[in-house]
């Protein structure tokens, strides 16, 4: 007679299916999801407000914020128990910054830029298909274009993004535009890829972009690439302050000093410049 010998049946939780997040990798995609929020919210928001944008119940929602509050991620404030991002989420997102040496070593260069220019300097890296800033050097003026750390702005429309959408191979920038297009901003932002490679060729080849308030009316922007030991883009500076005050012929004094000044930056940090200029 033969015999079937089978594997006992193991004790304890099934296995998961092939493909399906662990409890434990969902709760940490949810907790981020959270702290996004928040973040992106520009202020405090409702327990309700928050589960909406997460697209969870309140109860596991506020489950999640009592845990990120005792960790220091999120805290409530308010008569009205706003939820807003804590200092632990600070001190980790500027942990970053502290590993990236470009961002201390161009802290003098911004400086000198935005003495130079007389207006406000800013350094963006790029992320995606987005340009961040991360830093900035406020001008002296009582009115100056100010931006917020950590805002982002699209590549093809704006001061940073220009010069970094310049910096890239072509094949990153056929890609990016087949992905995102040229969605209109204002009604002088370029919406024509064939208009768009024209001023990137431009851009290459002088050392710096021009942003003719195509992000923001009434602002202008000249930014120039900071580039590693390959010729890639680490990062931009720019310049942005009213057209008032940025009219064309002072737009043509700015550009050779930011792209200058983006020149000595690169340098310093060991990159390679790659314009003939």
């Amino acid at each position: 007679m033969s015999h079937r010998y089978s594997t006992p049946p193991r004790r304890g939780r099934a296995p998961s299916k092939p493909g399906a997040p662990a409890g434990q990798v969902q709760s940490l995609t949810r907790g981020f999801s959270i702290l996004e929020a928040l973040a992106k919210s520009g202020g405090g928001l409702k327990l309700t407000d928050v589960a909406h944008r997460v697209q969870l119940p309140p109860s596991t929602t506020h489950r999640f914020l009592s845990t990120l509050e005792r960790m220091g991620y999120v805290y409530q404030a308010g008569d009205l128990g706003l939820w807003y991002v804590g200092l632990q989420a600070f001190t980790v997102g500027t942990t970053f910054l502290a590993n990236r040496d470009f961002v201390a070593q161009s802290h003098a260069s911004m400086h000198r830029l935005m003495e130079q220019a007389g207006e406000t300097a800013n350094l963006a890296i790029l992320d995606g298909t987005e340009a961040v800033f991360i830093a900035q050097v406020q001008c002296h003026e009582m009115m100056r274009t100010l931006v917020k750390l950590g805002s982002r702005v699209p590549l093809h429309a704006s001061g940073v993004g220009k010069a970094l959408f310049a910096a890239l191979a072509d094949q990153q920038i056929d890609a990016i535009l087949k992905v995102r297009g040229l969605p209109r901003i204002t009604e002088n932002t370029i919406v024509v890829p064939e208009t768009m490679w024209a001023a990137l060729r431009v851009i290459r080849q002088r050392g710096y972009s021009f942003d003719d308030e195509e992000h923001a009316r009434s602002t202008r922007c000249v930014g120039a690439a900071i580039y590693d030991e390959h010729a890639e883009p680490l990062g931009a500076i720019s310049i942005a302050g009213p057209s008032t005050r940025l009219a064309d012929e002072r737009i043509r004094q700015l550009g050779p000093i930011v792209a200058h000044i983006a020149e000595e930056l690169t340098r310093h940090l060991g990159g390679r410049w790659p314009h003939p200029y």
